[in-house]
């Protein structure tokens, strides 16, 4: 059969068909003749129906041909497929007879268009969008693009979404750019940019938009990382070459996502939000604990914002402004004043990660000077300083202001803030908020006075010092640290010759004073809001150092200068004169030695040197009474009548608790010489042989014996007793009595003999701590010596005012004792409970009254 006759057949009757839109069934009606007309002949009234029907049947034939054209297999499309199928199945090339019907159904001037111009059944695109693409869609698309989402990790599925995408962007849009563009007004450029952005809307809301999000989200975390931050990528070692094709490669796939919808304001924002956390990343890995001065991190990390950070968001903007994007209007353009605030941003982030590390950075001075200066640039904002202050006060109060931390560590971060926040904000307003709550804890720590006189007067090259020694503090003193005085503040703020005066910063606060806030020494003194406090525990110190027997005292007194300068010579007057007795006594021991014919140039025998203290200026010294050999005794004697020629209207009183002997033991096999105390030195002297001991046998004594000849306390004695037990010099054989002996020799059974040698290492663990005691008293020490007299007030107040609870014998010692009662509820129970147990005060219906 010829194409003609198809034509024919094809005119009257309907060829099969896979779309749902077929020619029409029948031929139109044309009418039937009319009573008298000839058969076959036409009636005027129907030239125009003929007409119509023509071009009915013409229309009709077009729009079958056209949509037979544009129909699409009931099967899906797939990015596997090779591209010869794809090329048979999907993009079929238009006929001659095709382009004609799209040419008569889409051209403006067919008369078949112009006749349905009105009537809304002429939009071939449309038809082909509702009827084709989105059925197609919806039953060999959608499920299973769904199903890559479901079943594959972010960001592959992402990246085989896109490319099925692509896929049927190209199938569906193949036809109408390459055969039915030509045909409509403008080569369709209108129309086919409509139906791309209806395309690009179906892509995008009928997949499931969270994980769309979440797939987008997770393709920029690690392409942007990759080409960003290598280091911190899956590829860490990669040249400039490799990260360009990187680029280039995420700068291709962003444009095919753009062309399928799934690009557009959504991708833009999760753009945006990925590249902030990728520069917070950024930051934090790469200069995170770089401390180093002088800082280069602000300008390399600029750098970093500007050529590559601010380089990747322009390069994925313009794709996303790429052509073809839906809303392309509505997407953000970048501009050099972007570029700045990306900076501000870095400049933040960075200041966020120092205040974090900000600790650390104080803990590590001044080896983090760095960091400080990175500091220095973010806090020109009240809010950034507000931030600042807020974060580190608050770390403070978790990592150094608790129980466990000791006080010396508490004032050596201390001293370290001060020195950091000083670089930092020179004005010290920053200084002033996160100081108040650390001079707040440490008014309350009981040591912290005595640590803080005692690290003045440190030697800052002593190897041997202790740890709770404030080393600092002796740096800072050589350093030349002037204490400025403690009335002067207000006075340098209202200087008037100043022609540098600034006004206070508008940040300060209330209690804000203008001052040295550089003067550590200065700061840790006003810690104290009484300055007796502060000098009361300075003279105890120096009376314990003066006490030592060192013959150099220069330190004490530059420190003693620099005090007075601060407090006043009246404060430390006492002060002056313990540092005075001591240097005068030297002048004065060797006057009498001279005077008395004491031999000081002598290698045998003993010698007897003395400090002379004015006890009114002294603090409360320890004054144990015990019996101390002979020999010394006829020396003090002597020594007292040298110095009574001198100072003829004074009286030396000996406290023997204070003093310290050189002992030189001579043993059958060793010489043992020992620097000890006085007790120490008694007790052993006690050993020697008297004319009732055995010479053969070595000198035995027992705990009583000893206890009754020196008329010592059983502390003291026990404590010497250890000590030459340590020493290997004593030896005890007994337990019940306790008997010591003398360790004459030092033989193999003896050394073998393994409780000799457990006792005397126990023993020497105390040593150190019999060597260390003070020769000053404590404040408790002094009260807990003056508890007898308070016993007298207690008992006169029951004789004479009868029974009384413990709270108004409190209150009445308080009213009643000179300067006040220094003890406590809970102390005073403990004193009272023990004057009940010996007997002399009854305690029934909770009041205490006299025992008869």
């Amino acid at each position: 059969m010829t194409h003609s006759h198809d034509r024919i057949f094809a005119a009257v009757f309907p060829p099969p068909s896979d779309v749902e839109v077929p020619t029409p069934t029948a031929t139109p009606v044309l009418g039937s003749s009319g009573f008298g007309e000839p058969f076959g002949g036409l009636h005027p009234s129907q030239k125009v129906h003929e007409s119509s029907a023509a071009e009915q049947i013409k229309w009709d034939r077009a729009w079958h041909t056209a949509t037979m054209f544009l129909a699409l297999p009931a099967q899906p499309v797939k990015a596997s497929q090779n591209g010869d199928h794809l090329e048979e199945k999907w993009m079929r090339e238009a006929s001659g007879e095709v382009c004609k019907a799209l040419d008569y159904v889409l051209s403006e001037n067919s008369r078949g268009r112009q006749i349905r111009k009105d009537s809304g059944k002429d939009d071939l695109l449309r038809w082909y969008f509702e009827e084709v693409v989105l059925e197609h869609y919806q039953q060999h698309a959608q499920p299973y693009l769904v199903k890559i989402l479901e079943n594959e990790r972010p960001p592959r599925a992402l990246f085989d979404l896109g490319r099925q995408l692509n896929i049927l962007h190209k199938a569906y849009l193949h036809r109408l750019h390459e055969a039915a563009a030509q045909f409509m007004p403008g080569n369709g450029k209108a129309e086919i940019t409509r139906f791309v952005s209806n395309l690009q809307g179906l892509f995008k809301k009928m997949l499931p938009a969270s994980l769309v999000a979440n797939n987008i989200a997770a393709f920029f975390r690690q392409q942007c990382s990759i080409i960003l931050t290598p280091h911190l990528s899956a590829k860490p070692q990669q040249n400039d070459t490799t990260t360009d094709n990187d680029r280039q490669r995420t700068l291709q796939f962003v444009r095919s996502l753009q062309n399928v919808g799934l690009g557009g304001n959504q991708a833009e924002r999760i753009f945006a939000e990925i590249m902030s956390e990728i520069l917070t990343s950024f930051i934090k890995s790469t200069y995170a604990h770089r401390w180093k001065s002088p800082s280069k991190v602000m300008a390399d990390m600029q750098d970093w914002i500007e050529n590559r950070f601010a380089r990747l968001i322009v390069e994925v903007l313009a794709a996303l402004n790429s052509k073809g994007a839906e809303n392309v209007e509505n997407l953000t353009s970048v501009s050099q004043k972007d570029v700045e605030m990306w900076k501000e941003m870095g400049v933040y982030r960075l200041g966020v990660l120092r205040t974090e590390e900000l600790f650390d950075i104080v803990v590590d001075w001044d080896e983090s000077r760095g960091a400080i200066e990175d500091l220095k640039k973010f806090i020109t904002v009240p809010t950034s300083r507000a931030y600042l202050t807020g974060t580190f006060s608050s770390i403070l109060s978790h990592r150094l202001l608790q129980p466990g931390a000791s006080t010396t560590e508490i004032l050596q971060v201390y001293i370290s803030i001060i020195r950091a926040f000083t670089a930092l904000d020179p004005k010290g307003v920053l200084l002033d908020r996160v100081a108040r709550p650390i001079r707040r804890y440490l008014r309350d720590r009981d040591d912290t006075v005595s640590i803080v006189v005692g690290g003045l007067l440190s030697d800052p090259e002593d190897g041997s010092a202790e740890d709770d020694v404030l080393l600092e503090l002796a740096v800072e003193m050589n350093y030349g640290g002037l204490v400025e005085k403690a009335d002067e503040g207000d006075h340098n703020y209202l200087d008037y010759d100043d022609m540098e005066w600034t006004p206070a910063p508008v940040d300060a606060g209330p209690e804000y004073k203008r001052g040295k806030s550089s003067d550590v020494i200065g700061s840790l003194i006003s810690l104290f809001e009484s300055k007796e406090v502060f000098v009361k525990e300075f003279q105890k110190v120096l009376g314990e150092r003066l006490l030592k027997g060192y013959y150099e005292f220069d330190r004490e007194i530059r420190v003693l200068e620099l005090l007075k300068i601060r407090f006043g010579e009246a404060a430390l007057q006492a002060c002056e004169v313990m540092l005075r007795d001591i240097i005068d006594s030297r002048r004065v021991d060797a006057f009498i030695h001279r005077d008395q014919n004491m031999s000081l140039d002598s290698d045998h025998g003993t010698q007897l040197h003395s400090c002379i203290l004015s006890h009114l200026f002294w603090p409360s010294l320890h004054s144990e009474t015990f019996q101390i050999p002979s020999e010394i005794v006829r020396l003090q004697a002597q020594y007292s009548t040298g110095y009574e020629a001198i100072k003829q209207s004074r009286k030396l009183t000996w406290l023997h608790a204070l003093g310290q002997v050189t002992v030189n033991l001579d043993l059958e096999d060793r010489t043992v010489e020992e620097d000890v105390q006085t007790w120490q030195a008694s007790v052993i002297y006690a050993f020697q042989p008297s004319d009732n001991d055995d010479p053969m046998v070595p000198v035995t004594r027992t705990f009583d014996e000893l206890l009754e000849n020196l008329e010592m306390t059983e502390i003291l004695l026990q404590n010497a007793l250890t000590f030459w037990i340590g020493k290997l010099v004593l030896k005890q054989i007994s337990t019940e009595p306790a008997v010591y002996t003398v360790l004459e020799s030092l033989s193999d059974e003896d050394a073998a003999n393994p409780g000799t040698l457990s006792a005397a290492t126990a023993a020497a663990a105390e040593t150190a701590t019999a060597a260390a005691a003070p020769a000053v008293m404590s404040e408790h020490e002094v009260a807990q010596e003056k508890m007898d007299v308070y016993a007298q007030y207690v008992n006169g107040m029951l004789t004479n005012g009868g029974p009384m609870p413990l709270q108004q014998i409190v209150m009445m010692l308080k009213l009643t004792v000179p300067g006040g009662f220094p003890f406590g509820n809970e102390e005073l129970k403990s004193f009272l409970e023990e004057e009940v147990k010996a007997g002399r005060l009854d305690y029934s219906g909770g009041t205490y009254r006299m025992k008869h």
